[in-house]
């Protein structure tokens, strides 16, 4: 397979790197030197809720991170005259493209009852986008 010369704007990467410089979060050490690192990203927030989508991209321009986090809440009340907000669903996924292609991604999820499951690792041929 052919790449041409990655087009690299150092200013940039640099000062976009920063905004999302935890995209080695939750990646075991043995694996960071097996990942494409990004350089620059775009990162969305959803200004309703409790969300974000951030994709990273590598020197050609190639997606090599993806994370997305959310948490959905719903108003309660015992006596309805005091109200509460409590967490009902939510997840937090980092996917990172392997130098091999493959996709190591990590999942993490609230349950309907507000517990968070363990986090579990996974492998796809794709972006789990």
């Amino acid at each position: 397979m052919f790449f041409p010369p990655p087009r690299l704007n150092l200013a940039t990467a640099r000062s976009e790197k920063r905004d999302d410089a935890r995209w080695l979060d939750d990646l075991p050490p043995a694996w960071r030197d097996m990942v494409v690192a990004p350089i620059s990203f775009t990162v969305h927030r959803e200004y309703e809720l409790a969300a974000s989508r951030s994709f990273g991209y590598d020197a050609y321009d190639l997606r090599c991170f993806y994370h997305h986090s959310y948490v959905l809440t719903e108003t309660r009340s015992d006596n309805d005259e005091d109200f509460y907000t409590v967490v009902t669903r939510g997840e937090t996924l980092r996917a990172w493209r392997l130098r091999d292609d493959r996709w190591l991604t990590w999942r993490r999820t609230v349950c309907p009852d507000g517990s968070v499951s363990r986090g579990f690792y996974s492998f796809s041929p794709t972006c789990p986008v």
